[in-house]
């Protein structure tokens, strides 16, 4: 991490501009050149763009393969139908919060931003280094994984897929993300919205007939749904965890706050279109399931969509997969969309390497920003032991999200004259903030083992921070040598710090 230099700034930018000059190419679909437009990441999330954001980074490959672990826990279809709408309001709560957060904190890096306002820069940090060396390279390579599982199955079935191949084509849909990413705001908001609209065909697809047959009188797995035999007080804490694992990704469009358009409208609207777009279908795609299955097939089914569709519909379960990839692609590709500006604002906060916080003379693109996970994704998809790691910092996630919304409260006693043009009811931050820390009580209790161990890893983040950040008198020629690391890939990668 860099200190801000300015003659740094105007040796670089003077080197970018003499490659520019070279060859100034106008910006696509434009008429002006480069040098008569502002350098800078344009307000182009409009409402639709938000919606298909929150939609595509919550509706994974989860709902179509394994919506199971809420059933296994709970004990009954009731009760898992109960814990389905309970967790999608618990996450409205949740998401409720975050919108109070990104209307009166106009600025883009979700978690990040909010712990550093709330908390100060050694805490945000902490979150930052955690999300940066472990949380996100391995979360992206698990979503990747399965896009890569699911877009070869078609042609390889009945066969199974061999892994060298499944990390092929994850590899490739990983750098199809990243290019998309870096070349246009535009097109990636665009095809995250065809991506979202295909999820929620593919959602519709399995309700619509699933509904048919409920209307036919096909209810006999509905009966005596409270069954509460099989129920467990000890596994309802485990079906809310699966539950709200199911619904993460509600926090996403905070990650890009300053490119939202007039977003003390957009931001809440967005938030509660979104969540209740996914709830309803989270509880009818379920309520579909059961209409051709006992709870006993469900629990037994590798993937409970395809085994739907043969059931139902034949052959054509063979399209199910395509539509699983597809998924899982809207999913990678809003997921890095938004984490790009956390990296990108860590920057400007002077957390991170400052090339980080530059934008790409043409495209307007955080291009720096979003490359930074690409070596470490790839990384972990070739020779990571993924799950493990995220088994170490599932619990993290919710540690830090109740912490955010601690702030929440926080910021109202100690800055209460802060503008807040979207302002929740006490009672809703403080029910997700103890549902947050009761989720990470609970894996203490459960894996104290490996929550220890990623525990103790995101607490490496304290001594980085004095190392890299709070360390005033670094050697010249370590100065030197970050200084010239900055302009070398600056000149490279054609970005200047934005206006």
């Amino acid at each position: 991490m860099t200190k801000r230099s300015t003659s740094v700034k105007n040796g670089i930018a003077a080197s970018v501009h003499r490659v520019l000059q070279k060859d100034p190419p106008p910006e696509p679909g434009g008429t002006k050149q480069f040098e008569d437009r502002k350098v800078g990441l344009g307000k182009k999330v409009t409402l639709l763009r938000g919606i298909s954001i929150i939609i595509g980074t919550i509706i994974g490959a989860g709902i179509f393969i394994s919506p199971k672990g809420i059933l296994k826990h709970s004990g009954s279809i009731g009760m898992s139908l109960v814990v389905w709408i309970a967790c999608g309001v618990l996450s409205l709560f949740g998401a409720l919060s975050y919108a109070e957060l990104g209307t009166c904190i106009k600025k883009s890096g979700g978690h990040y931003t909010y712990i550093l306002e709330a908390f100060g820069p050694q805490m945000a940090f902490i979150r930052l280094w955690a999300d940066l060396i472990a949380i996100r390279p391995a979360a992206m390579a698990v979503i990747s994984l399965a896009f890569g599982q699911y877009i070869l199955e078609p042609l390889f079935m009945p066969c199974d897929i061999p892994p060298m191949a499944v990390k092929l084509a994850t590899a490739i849909g990983i750098t199809s993300v990243m290019y998309l990413n870096s070349m246009s705001v535009t097109w990636t908001a665009r095809i995250q919205i065809i991506l979202t609209f295909s999820k929620l065909l593919a959602i519709s697809i399995i309700i619509v007939p699933g509904m048919y047959q409920l209307f036919k009188g096909e209810t006999r797995n509905f009966e005596n749904a409270f069954e509460l035999s099989n129920m467990k007080l000890s596994g309802m804490p485990l079906a809310f965890y699966s539950g709200m694992y199911a619904y993460a990704g509600w926090f996403y469009l905070n990650f890009v706050t300053e490119e939202v358009d007039n977003p003390e409208r957009t931001m809440p609207l967005a938030i509660c279109i979104s969540m209740a777009i996914v709830t309803s279908c989270y509880v009818l795609t379920n309520v579909a399931y059961y209409t051709v299955m006992t709870a006993e097939e469900l629990l037994a089914s590798e993937a409970v969509a395809v085994t739907f569709a043969e059931k139902l519909m034949g052959n054509f379960s063979i399209v199910v997969p395509f539509f699983v990839a597809l998924s899982c692609y809207g999913s990678m590709n809003g997921g890095l969309f938004a984490l790009s500006r956390m990296f990108f604002v860590a920057s400007r906060e002077g957390q991170l390497p400052e090339v980080l916080s530059m934008i790409h003379v043409r495209r307007h693109t955080p291009l720096a920003a979003v490359l930074i996970l690409y070596p470490m994704t790839m990384l972990q998809v070739f020779v990571g032991d993924i799950y493990s790691l995220l088994n170490f910092m599932s619990f993290l996630r919710w540690l830090f999200i109740g912490v955010v919304v601690l702030g929440l409260i926080y910021l109202r006693y100690t800055k209460p004259d802060l503008p807040r043009p979207f302002k929740v009811p006490l009672f809703i931050p403080v029910v997700f903030c103890l549902t947050c820390f009761f989720m990470v009580f609970l894996s203490l209790y459960s894996d104290p083992v490996n929550t220890g161990i990623g525990f103790a890893i995101s607490l490496t983040g304290i001594p980085a921070y004095y190392i890299f950040i709070n360390f005033n008198h670094r050697p010249k020629w370590l100065q030197s040598a970050l200084d010239s690391f900055n302009r070398t890939l600056q000149i490279i990668l054609v970005v200047v710090p934005a206006e």
